[in-house]
């Protein structure tokens, strides 16, 4: 059996030094549960950034895999499958939309979007060719892509990797005046996350959503809320957009969509926008491929009953009652979120996020920094209320210590 110092020493050696993860090494999973290669257990407060909304192994989920790995798992776009019509349908049925289409990982879906953006601002609202504008918000995390960081205001993703795309405006999120000045009779789109996940799960103020929504509509512009991370009943909705009554003309989903399973993710609009593809225009060799829609029609069938929006809605009400009681007594400064998401600003003097972040990790909860400051939590909505709180004790402990 390889230890974790082993492990981590063997990774350190031979693969980029792109991320920075916690020191453990994660053998198998189960539910809200993770063991480690030393047989550690640790609650996962994290659900891979809402990727594992229904937990680890889920087994509805890995038996549709288990089904569809006997029959085929790839046929690339070259071909017609049998689970692609289904997919495509269910899921735009679940978007209230008419067209889907499917990529892989997130960052995909988000470009996707831009290059769905631009086309439709040319073809359909007669931007000249090359001329196309899209606002987003600062703070923003789309991806990590070239052309996704050149409008990111994150200097460790975007430094020393220009030269950057053209074509972005960039205004404060939740602000709803300079959103409006920067539409001009060029701009495509508004691009923004319904609730920034990244910047430390940043709720909007109450009616900018649906500002947004009534600004691009007046202005003929498409609103695309990307619900990579909020979406697919992360935050007691289907959507996050659902909070504030707002449907936009495009979705991007990602993450969850997949299961936790393999990743899947899509952009999802009606015809008149959608419509603008041809073939060859844009694609992927294994967006849409029988095995990813094989699990992601089970997570639309999951996501049909409400459950596991209403446990998002339940679970997350008591998480944040018990987090805000946290706030003023000199460790948190602040809480945020919606549904079971909540980023949690601890007081400086108590350590930064990372160290807050290791030292639950010690105790066997498992949650991630950002901002330096913040944690984010985020459990799998199949999480237990005796698991969250036990959870939530640790945090105590460490916040009190």
């Amino acid at each position: 059996m390889s230890t974790t110092a082993d492990a981590i020493r063997s990774e350190d050696a031979h693969s980029a030094h792109t991320y920075h993860p916690l020191p453990l090494v994660v053998a198998s999973a189960e539910g809200a549960w993770m063991t480690d290669v030393e047989g550690r257990r640790y609650l996962d407060m994290l659900a891979g950034y809402s990727a594992l909304n229904f937990g680890h192994g889920n087994r509805r989920l890995i038996d549709a895999a288990h089904a569809q790995l006997e029959r085929v798992t790839l046929t690339s776009r070259a071909f017609h499958h049998d689970r692609f019509a289904d997919f495509c349908t269910e899921l735009a049925a679940l978007c209230g939309k008419e067209m889907v289409l499917p990529m892989n990982t997130g960052a995909e879906a988000v470009e996707t979007a831009v290059k769905t953006a631009r086309k439709w601002g040319y073809e359909v609202k007669g931007v000249p060719d090359g001329h196309a504008k899209i606002v987003v918000a600062a703070d923003n995390f789309h991806g990590r892509t070239t052309t996704v960081v050149s409008f990111s205001t994150d200097h460790d993703a975007r430094d020393h990797f220009g030269p950057y795309t053209p074509g972005f405006e960039i205004v404060p999120y939740g602000d709803l005046t300079a959103l409006a000045h920067a539409v001009t009779e060029n701009t495509v789109a508004v691009l923004l996350e319904p609730i920034q996940g990244e910047a430390g799960v940043l709720v909007p103020p109450a009616g900018y959503l649906s500002g947004v929504r009534e600004l691009t509509r007046e202005r003929n512009v498409l609103f695309m809320a990307d619900e990579i991370q909020s979406g697919l009943g992360r935050t007691g909705r289907t959507f996050a957009c659902e909070h504030e009554g707002v449907v936009p003309d495009v979705y991007i989903l990602g993450k969850a969509l997949g299961g936790g399973v393999v990743p899947v993710s899509a952009v999802v609009a009606d015809r008149d926008v959608l419509g603008v593809f041809r073939p060859g225009q844009h694609g992927s060799t294994f967006g849409g491929n029988p095995l990813a829609c094989a699990v992601a029609l089970e997570v639309i069938a999951m996501l049909r009953t409400g459950e596991f929006q209403g446990r998002a809605t339940e679970l997350g009400e008591h998480l944040h009652r018990e987090l805000n009681l946290l706030v003023g007594g000199g460790a948190v400064t602040a809480v945020r979120g919606r549904g079971l998401w909540a980023g949690v600003d601890i007081d400086p003097s108590r350590g930064t996020g990372r160290e807050i972040s290791e030292k639950l990790m010690e105790l066997g909860v498992l949650v991630k920094d950002t901002h330096g400051s913040t944690i984010r939590i985020a459990p799998p909505l199949v999480i237990s209320k005796e698991d969250l709180d036990w959870g939530l004790d640790q945090l105590r402990s460490v916040l009190g210590a």
